[in-house]
């Protein structure tokens, strides 16, 4: 008896799985800018802690909440500016509206934290505070990122990690 031979490989037979570069781009932008937003509000509610606090008294519970939060308030953001088509932008204004993302999903993840959210009780300044410290950290990366090029030569200019044929890739209109 001889073995069967497999079948060729047909349309029919190959998987539709697997996800278009572009698709790929995307999902690592949203990954990045979610990270980033996590990242930055995290660190600015452990720096707001101060310096007189120990590691043990340091609010972990409250900086993850609020990492956290962040990170869903930066993927809902992004969500927006992919579906309005607003996400090849030039440096600048990339940045600008990474500022204004970073503060604006400090500022929910300030509110999400509140049990429960009362406008008129609601602790404004340490919140505020906040977001400006996460605002810093953001422009501080997007300025660093400017010169990240992972493709090996010149690129225009990004405020995103990512290797700019990614980047470039992901916000492609």
């Amino acid at each position: 008896m001889t073995a069967a031979a497999a079948p060729a490989a047909t349309p029919a037979h190959r998987s539709t799985a697997h996800a278009s570069p572009r698709a790929i781009a995307v999902i690592e932008d949203f990954l990045e800018r979610a990270g980033w937003s996590a990242g930055q509000v995290f660190f600015s509610t452990l720096l707001a802690g101060g310096v007189g606090i120990s590691v043990a008294t340091l609010p972990w519970r409250y900086a993850v909440t609020l990492a956290a939060s962040a990170a869903v308030a930066s993927a809902v953001l992004t969500g927006v500016q992919y579906l309005t088509r607003t996400t090849k932008l030039p440096y600048l204004a990339d940045l600008a509206v990474r500022l204004v993302k970073t503060f604006l999903a400090s500022l929910a993840a300030s509110f999400t934290a509140a049990h429960p959210f009362d406008l008129v009780t609601f602790h404004w300044t340490p919140a505020l505070n906040l977001a400006v410290v996460a605002v810093i950290t953001c422009l501080g990366k997007g300025v660093l990122a400017r010169g990240i090029d992972g493709s090996g030569g010149t690129a225009s200019p990004t405020p995103s990690t990512l290797a700019t044929p990614t980047y470039t890739a992901a916000v492609a209109a």
